[in-house]
């Protein structure tokens, strides 16, 4: 298998899986990249240096970030709360938390991936425990870690 690698992309939440009538989100679009899913801007942080750096130092986030490999995240040094989903293999939420700064989040054995964005954006977006999600690249290419080669 192979790694994702650092840049940006999209994140979609398939319409299926999100609940009716939930709202989109100020950053979220439904547009003709996402199908019939819901397509939130993400930033891709896969070497280790942009894992440590993760959300540090920012006052916010468009979109999300995605955290790759990881199974737990601190909030020590951020400026504000931030949703945390833990994802497996496959890209299904294990675990959904919002998180103060200042926190160490639990260590997931069964993650694989750590989504996090600004506190309250993942509930407008429908993510939750049991929900999978895709990643698109701007190239068009992959939805998983397998295709970035």
């Amino acid at each position: 298998m192979g790694r994702w690698r650092n840049g940006r992309g999209t994140l979609i939440v398939e319409a299926g899986e999100r609940g009716s009538g939930e709202a989109a989100g100020a950053d979220a679009v439904a547009g003709p990249d996402a199908g019939s899913g819901l397509a939130v801007p993400l930033e891709i942080a896969a070497s280790y240096r942009a894992r440590t750096r993760g959300l540090l130092g920012r006052d916010g986030i468009k979109g999300a970030i995605l955290l790759s490999p990881a199974n737990n995240v601190h909030t020590f040094r951020m400026r504000f709360p931030i949703d945390v989903a833990y994802l497996d293999r496959k890209l299904r939420v294990i675990a959904v938390h919002t998180m103060r700064p200042g926190r160490l989040g639990t260590i997931r054995l069964r993650a694989r991936h750590v989504l996090e964005a600004e506190a309250g954006a993942m509930a407008g977006w429908g993510i939750r425990r049991g929900v999978r999600v895709a990643v698109q690249k701007p190239d068009g290419q992959g939805t998983g870690p397998e295709a970035s080669g």
